[in-house]
């Protein structure tokens, strides 16, 4: 046991605070004074035991918290003779005792009653602590949560060493430091439970969030004041709601105050508005705001992700409220935004972006003035507030603008989302966090996102930056963090890659550890598709699919303070605990392979996800959920997601088949839909004709359209290019897709061997999305080396472009049967690209552009896909054959 300089009395404790020493002063914030005493009789037994005299305050209405022979002596004071003789006597007592005696303090909020002033309860303990730590003492003192303003509570937290919030849940007594002053772990900060002699570090954020998300925030030294119109309103709109619970305010006037907070905290889309008028109430409301640092709009991320855990709960309450994860999310306001570019000096480049000719111009400056800002003291004091909240646990911090996630406005991948693992010092994470607001708020004029709103006519709209601040939801394995699952979710799978699946049912992008790995493109490594219908059907499943399973996994480094990938071998071997069999499976025939060859220290899991999709109910559960969000949305659906099969004790994951929980942490409306109509019959295209032929995967609306013009990488000369000639192919595409003025009516098709957009040079084209955000058909041919398989962009930022700007997409197997590249066309049909770009010459024999005018006989280029039956066909027809 360590031997700590003094003792709280229960030796778990000691282990959660690193002890007790000489000076401290020790300020527990309740609920009531019942959640005082379990701390007050151990430190009294403690003082008993060693003989040390124990000094009792009193002053308060409440019951003694110690009888008199508890104690060594008992003052009883009257706060109400004046402040200046309560503050005499107490400072004499203390000096009479002397050095190195134990104080215990009634509840101070009574003093603020007794005094009529939360400014003179701070005096109060500015002018009575220091005294004590000078004489070496320790000290105990109550406070009352949420009852005081900051005139009270910034002096306290600012002169105590010890500030520990105390919360009571289903009978249970947990606590969560929020101030510890000269002691650090990596647990200090955490929300701990009472155990028996033990507190234990809760370590799964199913349970933190269930015990905190229901309590009002204690904002210690936010200094929020009860005034403005923003204020006012609000405490209004509290006012109506009380009114409306006691029968006095009729439904009219609710309903009418519910819709006018809507409009000034949650969004000016009408059909967004629609939902929350529908599926929200205005308690809810309330609360949003409670937990809103600044004023404003919340934005779409925030309203997405909020509207679909109700319209879930609404739903069907009894299933989903146990099925769904709780959340303790908070949400910075759209106004603190302007707020910060006026006060930096960007306010007058931004109007600037509003202008087509101008949009990009002075973005650096910019940007450099967003990075080196500074945001209002009393902002930095929320701030502060927040991170004690979260104390050492991870959160992400994710841009939540006005028309993000909104019905005709996606923006998937144009602005920033960060993870702030969240450790070392006060300071540091407040550092750390103020940098990723900085960063995001820098991500809202990268030149990404502006051309995305210029190509959208969206540049004149009023596009500001609020932020969701999402605790990140998973279990704490010691040095690393990570959800046992996470994924995104559409509920229209595109990706009908066999007339088994049907794409009504729905599809996901799962991954185990953090979703980063389905949401954003992974080139090194697999993701497992799954048709929920279907969900034992794999796309690569006659390629060997046993080899096509992840390898990498994305985790929180707690001890570096990073985002981390990590081999899935590794993470498995270095935390102990986790419940492989829901997620892997062992390959038994390597398995048996390993053991002929005495190997020892192999590894035989692999992440296929067997055991969820076919022994729980998780595939029904999503399919449902995805039905029933597009049902309320009118529209399609996608959600991003997590998945952790939680225990009820801290550190020990359950293995119970259907204990999971389901963390939904986004949800948009994402306007696709099967194209259906009259199609050509694919039997009436002539071989002779045919240019490309796709037996799938093809992603995307059916369709039976003209191509303008093709655009075509010859695999086989690209795979001999150096890696700084395949970004210079890259570039050249841009260009050549660009090439025209009118790219809206002008169909051009994409053919190039590997990964479009791929950051990795060796696996295909290294294009960003805007330089080939013109093109109508993209095709990735699997022709650069044998052993490559592509993963598909399900799921990804870069799918999300493809659908919003209905782009089909295809792979093309050249070697497979029923898929055809007819090379001697795209290679022989005359190349423009020396009439486009002259001083492009180097390249034409590794990229062709063909145009319909340059066909002989008036032929044009055509396009037949099916993505039901996973058949797509590019042919030229002769003017005589339309």
């Amino acid at each position: 046991m360590i031997d700590y300089n003094f003792s709280t009395g229960v030796p778990g404790l000691d282990d959660a605070l690193n002890g007790l020493r000489t000076g401290d002063n020790v300020v527990w914030q309740i609920d009531s004074i019942e959640d005082y005493l379990p701390f007050v009789l151990p430190y009294s037994d403690y003082c008993h035991f060693n003989g040390i005299p124990l000094i009792y305050i009193r002053f308060a209405r409440h019951r003694p918290l110690l009888k008199d022979e508890k104690t060594t002596a008992t003052y009883r004071l009257n706060p109400l003779h004046s402040f200046e003789n309560f503050i005499f006597e107490i400072h004499s007592i203390i000096h009479k005792h002397g050095k190195g005696c134990c104080y215990l303090f009634d509840c101070l909020s009574e003093l603020s009653s007794d005094w009529s002033s939360d400014r003179m309860l701070g005096n109060f303990f500015m002018l009575i602590c220091p005294y004590l730590g000078s004489m070496q003492t320790i000290a105990y003192f109550a406070l009352l949560r949420n009852k005081h303003s900051a005139h009270a509570t910034s002096p306290i937290l600012n002169v105590t060493q010890l500030l520990i919030d105390v919360y009571q849940h289903n009978n249970e007594l947990y606590i969560h430091p929020l101030k510890v002053d000269g002691r650090y772990s990596s647990t200090m900060n955490a929300l701990h439970q009472w155990q028996g002699r033990k507190f234990v570090a809760v370590n799964t954020s199913e349970k933190i969030s269930k015990v905190l998300s229901h309590k009002t925030w204690s904002r210690m030294d936010s200094g929020i004041h009860k005034h403005g119109y923003w204020n006012s309103t609000f405490i209004e709109g509290e006012e109506v709601q009380k009114a409306f619970e006691n029968g006095l305010c009729s439904e009219h006037e609710q309903s009418s105050w519910m819709k006018k907070l809507l409009k000034m905290i949650f969004s000016r889309d009408q059909r967004i508005l629609d939902l929350a008028y529908k599926y929200l109430s205005l308690n809810e409301v309330l609360f949003m705001k409670r937990r809103m640092i600044g004023s404003g709009l919340m934005g779409g991320k925030s309203c997405g992700f909020l509207l679909a855990r109700a319209i879930m709960c609404r739903t069907d309450p009894e299933k989903w409220e146990y099925r769904l994860e709780a959340h303790d999310s908070f949400y910075i306001g759209s106004d603190v935004f302007y707020t910060f570019l006026v006060q930096n000096g960007v306010w007058w480049i931004r109007q600037q972006q509003r202008d087509p000719e101008l949009f990009l111009k002075d973005i650096e400056r910019a940007r450099s003035q967003i990075l080196n800002g500074s945001f209002p003291h009393d902002i930095i004091k929320q701030f502060v507030d927040l991170l004690d909240y979260f104390g050492q646990w991870p959160f992400i911090v994710r841009s939540s603008s006005l028309m993000e996630d909104n019905f005709g406005n996606v923006f998937a991948g144009k602005y920033k989302s960060i993870f702030c693992p969240n450790q070392g010092s006060r300071g540091q994470r407040l550092a750390t966090f103020i940098e990723a607001v900085k960063e995001i708020y820098a991500s809202s004029i990268s030149d990404k996102a502006l051309i995305y709103r210029k190509q959208r006519g969206l540049l004149d709209k009023d596009e500001q930056m609020a932020l969701l601040v999402q605790r990140v939801s998973g279990i704490n394995h010691g040095r690393f963090f990570f959800p046992q699952a996470a994924g995104v979710g559409f509920s229209f799978n595109p990706y009908a890659w066999n007339r088994r699946v049907d794409p009504e049912s729905g599809m996901l992008r799962l991954v185990f550890g953090l979703g980063t790995r389905a949401v954003n493109r992974s080139d090194d490594d697999y993701t497992r598709v799954i048709a929920l219908n279907e969900p034992m059907m794999q796309p690569l499943a006659d390629l060997e699919g046993h080899l096509y399973t992840q390898r990498q996994v994305d985790v929180l480094d707690l001890e570096n303070n990073s985002l981390t990938s990590m081999d899935f071998k590794t993470l498995a071997r270095t935390c102990s605990g986790l419940p492989m069999g829901h997620f892997a499976e062992k390959d038994r025939s390597l398995e048996r392979k390993a053991r002929q060859m005495n190997l020892n220290n192999f590894f035989p899991w692999i992440l296929n996800f067997k055991s969820l999709l076919s022994e729980t109910d998780f595939c029904k559960d999503m399919q449902a959920m995805l039905k029933i969000l597009e049902k309320a949305y009118d529209t399609t659906v996608d959600i991003e997601f997590t998945v952790n099969f939680f225990s009820e004790q801290a550190g020990d994951e359950t293995d119970s088949e259907q204990d999971y929980k389901i963390n939904i942490v986004q949800c948009r409306p994402l306007e696709m839909k099967y194209a259906g109509g009259q199609e050509k019959d694919s039997a009436l295209i002539s071989s002779e004709n045919l240019i490309v032929k796709s037996a799938g995967p093809i992603i995307g609306q059916s369709r039976q359209d003209k191509i303008d013009r093709i655009i075509y990488v010859s695999p086989e000369k690209y795979g001999y290019l150096s890696e700084r000639e395949r970004h210079a192919v890259a570039r050249l595409i841009g260009l050549i897709t660009h090439e025209r003025t009118c790219v809206s009516c002008f169909n051009q098709m994409l053919l190039g061997p590997g990964r479009w957009g791929t950051s990795i040079a060796s696996l295909g084209v290294p294009v960003s999305f805007a330089e080939i955000s013109p093109v109508s058909v993209l095709v990735e041919i699997v022709a650069m080396r044998q052993d490559f398989v592509p993963d598909v962009s399900l799921g990804t930022h870069f799918f999300s472009d493809l659908i919003e700007f209905d782009i089909l997409y295809m792979a093309l197997y050249p070697d497979k049967n029923d898929n055809l590249l007819n090379r001697s066309f795209l290679e022989n049909s005359g190349n423009r690209l020396t009439q486009i770009l002259p001083d492009q010459a180097k390249w034409t024999d590794t990229v062709f552009v063909i145009d319909q005018p340059m066909l002989p006989d008036q032929a044009s280029i055509q396009l037949f896909a099916s993505v039901r039956e996973q058949y797509a066909a590019v042919y030229f027809q002769k003017e005589n054959q339309i």
